[in-house]
């Protein structure tokens, strides 16, 4: 619609926000009706601060509240995304004389304010509103006193579509003899899952085992009774709420603003793995929904060399059971969630862990028995929190090139998520009957949620390993992760064998965009990669 009225010069999405602001000044409008129609425009979240060089104003506005400000009366204004940042720096040395002690304010979702550095005259308004707003004000220019850079990393070089054929080629998909496996007559897992049994029925020992979850009973009541003794009345926050922007966080959020009228306040922890598209959601959803996002970034150079150095250790001596230290990355996020509680003072936090997302079998290639009675599936029994690092230790002493610098941080991994403490710690689908086809109606029909291109599927999508770790287990053990989540809908009555036998063998294709993603993002060559899978030896050929 603006081709040829704006122009790209900068590889960031932001830039059409200052781009669309400035060209609605030339056309006449006022500061704020400019904002206003940029944000009508614009599908997502943001949080503006605009100081144009040709004016004494500065303009304020965001449609997601993480915006937080103070003002000294010698004039002076300060913002910064979180509360907890605003509050900080009041108290560093050297700012705490005049700082020290002021307010900070909270600018709500959907509303904005022009600030008039001649006068420090304040104007407020809604985003949403009509209310006419200051004209726009010519003022001496400002000089930008530093700016602060830094290199980004080189791109991706593209792949032409000869390269790109030969790689698609690589990638094998044997349904047919996976088909010919053995399963359990019940749900759907193969003789090549770890540690499985059948009875004389074909029945597997993880449905004579199993015991129902009651994910389809509506439990509403009793979470409410919780619910009530958070929930803020002034519009402030009452919940944190770990947001990775999959399929689940981001139905659990719809739930819990417009349903049960909380004030989540979402942290993303972003560890080099976190897709565009998952951030795209991110924004969707917490813009439409007017709820902030923290989002906690690791150093993102050295989690993908992490990556990088444990996948190359890997692929020269590839085992199932090490697969999990590919994502060994991500767990420092129970360490965040708990550090925002502390600095926010919010004593809630509501995860969207779904129990049907169990997956014993990583654990279980690297000889840890499934533990039948567990109730939560983040956790390990003492044995097996035993057992893990004394696997990996084997490995590591067999393949030295695991002895590589990402150690420290996969033992700080291993301590957040086996030590790290959880306090109020709420799974709304105890309590809310998890339904595929209305969540995924209720996203892509209210939040034009965003699906990715290599799958129907809307599971996974936002996580950049899993396409990768997928496609290794179903070209060795003949299944993946799908196999499981289908087989614990099955014992739970939500689906039938057919349907969720039909639904893998589409779920399970691999996903060559989002492959390609990985690699190149990690930079480890896709084609040497493949192959080295192609050639481990198949479990399903050696029944």
């Amino acid at each position: 619609r603006y081709a040829g009225r704006i122009e790209r010069r900068y590889e960031v999405d932001t830039e059409v926000i200052a781009s669309l602001f400035r060209l609605f000044l030339k056309e006449g409008l006022g500061p704020v009706e400019a904002i206003r129609k940029v944000f009508s425009e614009m599908e997502g979240a943001a949080s503006v601060a605009i100081l144009l060089e040709d004016s004494s104003q500065v303009l304020l506005a965001t449609n997601t509240g993480s915006l937080y400000f103070l003002e000294d009366p010698a004039g002076s204004l300060v913002f910064a995304s979180e509360e907890y940042i605003a509050r900080s720096f009041t108290e560093r040395d050297g700012v705490k004389a005049r700082y020290g002690g002021l307010p900070v304010t909270w600018l709500r979702p959907f509303t904005g304010r022009v600030v008039d550095l001649s006068d420090w005259s304040v104007r407020e308004f809604d985003l949403n509103g009509t209310a006419a707003g200051p004209a726009f004000k010519q003022g001496s220019a400002f000089a930008i006193d530093e700016v602060l850079t830094e290199d980004a990393p080189p791109a991706a070089p593209g792949v032409n579509a000869g390269a790109e054929a030969r790689l698609r080629a690589l990638l094998e998909f044997p349904l047919e003899e996976v088909r010919q496996l053995t399963r359990c007559t019940k749900c759907l897992l193969p003789e090549t899952f770890p540690y499985i049994r059948f009875d004389g029925q074909g029945v597997c020992n993880y449905c004579a085992n199993y015991r129902p979850k009651g994910l389809m009973e509506d439990r509403r009541e009793k979470l409410e009774e919780v619910l009530k003794q958070y929930r803020r009345e002034d519009g402030k926050p009452d919940c944190v709420v770990a947001f990775s922007g999959g399929r689940d966080s981001s139905y659990g959020l719809h739930l819990l603003v417009k349903e049960f009228g909380m004030h989540p306040l979402t942290f993303t922890y972003d560890w080099g793995m976190v897709t565009d598209l998952a951030r795209r959601n991110i924004a969707r959803m917490t813009g439409k929904l007017g709820i902030e996002n923290i989002l906690v970034s690791a150093d993102i150079k050295q989690k993908r060399r992490n990556i990088r150095l444990n996948v190359e250790a890997w692929l020269k001596r590839p085992r199932l059971g090490m697969i999990p230290l590919f994502m060994a990355g991500d767990k420092h996020f129970f360490v965040h969630v708990n550090n925002i509680r502390r600095q926010t003072g919010i004593h809630c936090d509501i995860w969207m862990e779904n129990k049907l997302e169990n997956t014993d079998f990583k654990a279980g290639f690297a000889g840890i028995r499934p533990n039948f009675e567990k109730e939560r599936i983040d956790k390990q029994s003492t044995l097996a929190k035993l057992q893990m690092p004394l696997y990996y230790a084997r490995n590591f002493l067999v393949n030295p090139a695991y002895i590589n610098p990402s150690i420290p941080d996969t033992y700080s991994a291993f301590k957040a998520y086996y030590l790290e403490p959880r306090e109020v710690y709420l799974l709304l689908f105890d309590f809310v009957p998890w339904n595929e086809e209305e969540i995924g109606r209720t996203l892509i029909g209210e939040y034009n949620w965003e699906l990715a291109p290599d799958t129907d599927s809307t599971w996974r999508i936002g996580d950049g390993t899993a396409a990768f770790y997928n496609y290794i287990y179903y070209t060795v053990a003949g299944f993946t992760e799908f196999d499981t989540f289908r087989s614990n809908q099955v014992r739970e009555g939500m689906i039938g064998r057919d349907e969720a036998l039909k639904a893998v063998d589409e779920e399970n294709r691999p996903r060559f965009e989002s492959m390609k993603w990985y690699f190149d993002t990690i930079g480890v060559d896709m084609e040497r990669a493949v192959q080295v899978i192609n050639r481990m030896p198949r479990l399903y050929r050696q029944r």
